[in-house]
């Protein structure tokens, strides 16, 4: 860890204590969507001198799925890092609208068992449980170290395992060993074990590299029925993979800043998108 990293872990609130958002941080959210469920106000980090990121508002709405584009050190992983806990900003906010308490002075547990669950590019699923297994340890994450282990599902969770088994289009694979699915079904596999913790946001990282047209095709169909249930940030380089699956907003970044935000065709025909990402 980097000594100005140490330093930003070092100036996290005090665990447990109420840092409240600055009323001009929720006004702005407000300004910027018309039903605002998390919202990223005015951050920025620096790494001994780097700006990752630089006065950054980003504002879901609540259901949306938003696709998130930009070269490499655009700081798309460092704004995920934010949202979730693992990178204290120098300064800014990040909070769910409808709540008083600004994140960044949440852990990261905290931080997921308040409504955040990340996918990272790779998948982590337990290879030598079945994908039932996974599912049901997933879904008693939050229920202590004695029920995880020993505790049978009752009725009420193996409803919801049948309900994700069918969503993430596992259903036939259920008694399968994880370790044995192709990329692209570890892929769901770690989807639904994320939904399983009913997660209000879902963040997920290029959820098809590496994987085949079909599995793409699959993905696609699947991260959009998330949509309207939870709010989905998808962050992609497979350009087609986002016009398949774009709505309303596409965030492009660029130099740790938000370059533009609009339709996938206002993103595509931008000037400043087509020279630093694109390069049509």
């Amino acid at each position: 860890m980097s000594a100005s990293q140490s330093m930003a872990r070092a100036a996290r609130p005090m665990l447990g204590r109420v840092r409240e958002v600055p009323p001009e941080a929720r006004k702005l959210a407000q300004e910027r969507s018309k039903r605002p469920l998390l919202c990223v106000v005015d951050v920025s980090v620096s790494f001994d001198g780097f700006r990752a990121l630089t006065d950054l508002t980003l504002v879901l709405g609540d259901g949306e799925l938003r696709c998130v584009i930009g070269p490499n050190g655009a700081g798309k992983t460092t704004l995920m890092d934010v949202i979730t806990g693992k990178t204290v900003p120098d300064r800014g906010s990040v909070f769910f609208f409808e709540e008083q308490r600004d994140l960044i002075s949440c852990s990261e547990h905290e931080i997921a068992r308040r409504g955040i669950g990340r996918k990272f590019q790779r998948p982590t699923v337990f290879p030598g449980h079945t994908v039932r297994e996974n599912l049901e340890l997933a879904i008693k994450t939050n229920k202590g170290v004695w029920h995880s282990l020993f505790g049978h599902p009752s009725g009420p969770e193996r409803q919801r395992i049948a309900e994700i088994l069918e969503t993430v289009g596992l259903q036939a694979h259920q008694t399968t060993a994880a370790g044995t699915l192709s990329h692209g079904q570890k892929q769901w596999l770690e989807i639904g074990m994320l939904l399983a913790q009913d997660p209000k946001v879902l963040l997920v990282d290029e959820p098809v590299a590496g994987m085949t047209h079909q599995e793409v095709e699959h993905t696609a169909q699947l991260l959009t029925s998330l949509a309207g249930k939870h709010t989905v940030v998808v962050v992609e380089h497979d350009m087609d993979f986002v016009r398949s699956i774009a709505q309303e907003t596409v965030t492009v970044l660029h130099e740790g800043k938000i370059l533009c935000e609009g339709s996938m065709d206002a993103v595509k025909s931008d000037p400043r998108v087509i020279e630093v990402y694109l390069g049509e």
